[in-house]
Formats: C-alpha cells, sequence, structure tokens
C-alpha cells in the first residue's frame, strides 16, 4: 500500500518548479561558461598575461554563451511564476526554490560575468568588490521578499515589487555586457564602458534593497485578453529585438529600471493606463485587491 502523505509535507507542484529547475540549470551553466573562459585564457597565456584585447579574443565566445543562458534563466523565471499562478499552484516550497534558484542564475552568474569580462582592467580587485556587493544585496532582496510574503496581505496591498526584481537587474548587467563585448568586438577600446557598467551594477545593487515601487505585471498570462494591434506591435518587437540584439535588450530593461524611478510622479491616471497596457486586468482603485503572492524576482 502506497505511503500516507504527511499532511506537513510540502506542495511541489511539477510543471511550476521544472521550470525554476530550467532556471537554475541555465545559471549553473552560465557560471560554467565563465571558468571555461578563464581556463581558455590560462591556456592560452601560458605563464604571460594577456594584453586585454587578446584577452577578450580568447574569452568572448564563452561570455556571450554565459550571456544568452543568463536571458535562457529570465525566461524561464517569467514561465515558472506564471504557470504557478494559472492552475492555482503557487506555494512555499516553490517560492523559496525559486529563490534558490535566482541567487544563483542571476546573483552569481552575473556578478562574475561582469567581473571577469569588464571589470578586470580595475585596480585592486575593485570588480571583485562592487560584484560581492551586487551578490550580497541580490541576496538580501531575495530573503526581504520572503519575509515579507510570509505577513498577512492588508487590504489594498498593490501587487508590486518593492525594489527593483533581480531577474530585472541581472538582465540589465547581462544586456549591458552583450553590447560592451560588441563595441570591444569592432575594435573600440572599453575606455568609459568599464567605469559606466561598474557604476551601473553599484546602482544596481542600491535598488534591489530599496523601496522604489515596480510594477508586477503579474496578471500577465495565458488568460490575459488582448487586441489585434497589441499582439501586431509585440511581434514587431521581437523582430527587432532579434534583429538589433546586441542593443534592444539594453533599450528594454533600462525602459522598466527607469520607470520605477519616475513612476512616483506621473499622476496616478496615467500610470494606471501605462499598467493596464500591458495588464489588461489590472484592478481599479475602487476594487479589491489582488493579494496572490508575488514570485521573489
Amino acid at each position: 500500500m502506497p505511503r500516507e502523505r504527511d499532511p506537513d509535507e510540502p506542495k511541489i507542484y511539477f510543471l511550476p518548479n521544472l521550470m525554476t529547475a530550467g532556471n537554475l540549470a541555465c545559471g549553473f551553466f552560465a557560471v560554467l561558461m565563465i571558468f571555461k573562459g578563464l581556463l581558455e585564457v590560462q591556456r592560452v597565456s601560458g605563464d604571460g598575461a594577456l594584453m586585454a584585447k587578446e584577452y577578450y579574443e580568447v574569452s568572448r565566445q564563452y561570455y556571450e554563451y554565459a550571456i544568452l543562458l543568463i536571458f535562457g534563466s529570465c525566461l524561464f523565471d517569467l514561465l515558472d511564476g506564471r504557470l504557478a499562478r494559472l492552475g492555482g499552484q503557487d506555494s512555499p516550497f516553490g517560492r523559496e526554490f525559486d529563490s534558490l534558484a535566482d541567487i544563483v542564475s542571476f546573483g552569481m552568474a552575473p556578478a562574475m560575468l561582469v567581473s571577469k569580462a569588464v571589470l578586470f582592467p580595475l585596480p585592486a580587485n575593485v570588480g571583485w568588490i562592487l560584484a560581492f556587493v551586487y551578490l550580497l544585496c541580490g541576496a538580501m532582496r531575495l530573503a526581504r521578499f520572503n519575509c515579507l510574503a510570509l505577513l498577512p496581505k492588508k487590504p489594498g496591498d498593490k501587487a508590486e515589487f518593492r525594489g527593483i526584481p533581480i531577474p530585472m537587474a541581472a538582465g540589465f548587467i547581462a544586456s549591458l555586457t552583450f553590447l560592451i563585448i560588441d563595441l570591444y568586438r569592432t575594435d573600440r577600446e572599453l575606455g568609459f564602458w568599464k567605469y559606466g557598467l561598474a557604476g551601473a551594477m553599484l546602482c544596481l545593487s542600491v535598488l534591489m534593497i530599496s523601496d522604489v515601487r515596480y510594477p508586477s505585471f503579474k496578471k500577465v498570462d495565458l488568460r490575459t485578453r488582448s487586441t489585434l494591434w497589441a499582439i501586431v506591435l509585440a511581434a514587431v518587437l521581437i523582430v527587432v529585438t532579434v534583429k538589433f540584439r546586441y542593443v534592444m535588450p539594453v533599450v528594454l530593461f533600462s525602459m522598466y529600471l527607469i520607470y520605477g524611478l519616475v513612476r512616483p510622479l506621473i499622476s496616478k491616471r496615467l500610470r494606471r493606463e501605462i499598467e493596464s497596457s500591458v495588464d489588461e486586468d489590472i484592478d481599479d482603485d475602487d476594487g479589491p485587491e489582488d493579494t496572490t503572492p508575488l514570485s521573489p524576482s
């Protein structure tokens, strides 16, 4: 006879957690690609040190693979929450599993990528310090979310993120690194870029543990209604993003990042119009607020 299920055993739903496992796998292989790039540099250089341009030429392919894997993690992370809410399968296990996967895919992988792909010329191990600060703030953001998720929901609570979500921070870092690698491939020197990326990484670290509110758009799922024009525009956006793959990801992640910063300055009516254009079922001020638990990212 099958053993009776322990009522205290956490519920583990297959499809949402499979997507989370895909997120974790992409993060793991992204870290592996970064290590392989470092080993290839060591193999080529032998006992000598490579110039920055030579270092880039040897390791570029591995770093680009790592960036694409981080983007893959973003896609899996988007799917796991949508599938869980679509089937009414939110669970404490899924929330904790998602956080553990996120710290690898969106914390460790981007931190290692940036410190070795772009910030390695900075003196006195500044790149490593900035990477650790980013990782630390990402872990603290996920831990804060898990603590807040345990609190009872109050009437009027908005379905929004407190601090920029770590997948968005990682996506911005990865996309900006992707652009810098392309610029460097065209025989341009890093110059300002390495300092710009260092500053961006520090600012993102602060944003993750800040009280800046970002819309979750968590109601956009397979049941969300749309218009023909919205589908056409989304298709065109996908084509343009693929065509200009080095530039468009930076633009898209930057738009979300900046929107959260200027959101408090926008009137409630305009804010509702902007966010309801993406989230067709957004609650109005007079209706009950949705208190479905958010994904930690």
